[in-house]
């Protein structure tokens, strides 16, 4: 099993940043790959960012590239989101979720964080 714990979350203005931190515990080393997911009032659920163990393998949203990045310290068993020039159509709640296994899906999701954007 791999716990998941979301934090970072908060109120910032449109153009702001915000990093995003994600905890991991339980099995760790099991941890294939990570991402974020986000899911705004009366959407779906949709991918934001994922990376892959090393770290040297990153993928991205269309609606957030260039602006947000997502990394890794294992050391830490820690995933980080960094959020720069937020806009206020990312408002939502933003998950961490874990792959562990090749090949797998995201089958662990921590309970998320909210982030809201003013304008």
């Amino acid at each position: 099993q791999v716990q998941l714990a979301e934090s970072g979350g908060g109120l910032v203005q449109a153009g702001g940043s915000l990093r995003l931190s994600c905890a991991t515990s339980g099995r760790t080393a099991s941890t294939y790959a990570m991402g974020w997911f986000r899911q705004a009032p009366g959407k779906e659920r949709e991918f934001v960012a994922r990376i892959n163990w090393s770290g040297g393998y990153t993928y991205y949203a269309d609606s957030v590239k260039g602006r947000f990045a997502i990394s890794r310290d294992n050391a830490r068993n820690t995933v980080y989101l960094q959020m720069n020039n937020l806009k206020p159509e990312d408002t939502a709640v933003y998950y961490c979720s874990a792959i562990v296994v090749p090949g797998g899906m995201f089958d662990y999701w921590g309970q998320g964080t909210q982030v809201t954007v003013s304008s």
